[in-house]
């Protein structure tokens, strides 16, 4: 079977480091045709921007073709095709598969059933491994270091997948965590315990102001509608945290705001003329880290 990313835990920390590593290279030199030749499906049953245009970006920048489609509503699902059968037809035209898709675990069956590496751009609420690279891209990035940061993560801590697959990552790196969500959108259990088993020190606070200015990194989230079973539920959390220029004026030098976007409200446009708004540099690097996730999966390394 190839080896796929579906989960951050695929990668061990060397492949985490040496894949950051590469995303550095492609960034003083993008333009790379190494995979001449080569064709990638970008299958994305759920709507996206960022992640499906920076992994196409990837694709050309590297000299590759990519296929594929934008949302579920062409595809032969919407008439009743398995998943499974899906991702075995398209293994026959393609070298890599790169698959975003609604429900938690579709990323694993996707890699049981291909002959082609896979990787999981978001599976529900469950993962987001690309994501999770770029994140620890630009930390090292902004902290020039992954070790020992305390890292603030505020919102839906629930449904999140990227900070789900961050908090993941980040156990090799000796974290301190502040896990800032109402009691609706705490994070999962399951995490907790992850972190608990490993010695991970973290706390759990309910208002935004608590673990400000005592943070590396604050790394924001909206309220995901999509994931809500209960619109009711949505609406009585949606709007529980807003970041403002005001509120910054008490933190670390060198912090640095984050947010997988798209944003909704959670931070106000004033925070962007601030020197510690970093969201869209983030989102920047993104393609660089996904030409090295797909180099790498292929066969190239350097």
């Amino acid at each position: 079977m190839p080896k796929s990313l579906i989960s951050i835990q695929d990668f061990t920390k060397e492949e985490i480091l040496h894949i950051l590593d590469m995303a550095a290279l492609f960034e003083k030199d993008r333009e790379r045709s190494f995979l001449s030749g080569k064709v990638v499906a970008c299958l994305f049953f759920e709507p996206s921007t960022r992640t499906r245009l920076s992994f196409e970006a990837a694709v050309n920048r590297l000299g590759a073709r990519v296929i594929g489609f934008p949302d579920n509503r062409n595809t032969s699902q919407s008439k009743g095709e398995t998943l499974e059968d899906t991702i075995k037809i398209v293994s026959n035209y393609v070298d890599l598969i790169v698959m975003r898709h609604p429900m938690a675990g579709a990323a694993d069956i996707a890699a049981s059933v291909a002959s082609v590496p896979v990787v999981n751009a978001g599976d529900g609420a469950n993962q987001h491994p690309s994501q999770t690279l770029l994140d620890l891209y630009a930390i090292k990035k902004t902290q020039g270091r992954l070790d020992g940061l305390d890292v603030n993560m505020v919102g839906d801590l629930k449904y999140g997948r990227a900070v789900h697959s961050l908090v993941d990552a980040l156990r090799h790196f000796n974290p301190k965590f502040t896990f800032t969500a109402p009691e609706e959108l705490e994070m999962p259990k399951k995490y907790l315990e992850m972190l608990d088993k490993d010695g991970i020190p973290y706390r759990q606070v309910s208002r935004i102001e608590d673990g400000l200015n005592e943070c590396d990194i604050l790394y924001m989230t909206r309220v995901q509608q999509e994931r809500f079973p209960d619109m009711a539920e949505y609406e009585k959390v949606k709007d529980v945290y807003r970041l403002t220029a005001s509120m910054l004026g008490s933190v670390r030098p060198g912090m640095k705001v984050m947010h997988p976007l798209p944003r909704v409200g959670e931070i106000a446009e004033d925070v962007d003329a601030t020197p510690y708004a970093y969201y869209f540099q983030q989102a920047g690097g993104g393609m660089y880290v996904r030409m090295a996730i797909i180099s790498y999966l292929l066969g190239y390394s350097f």
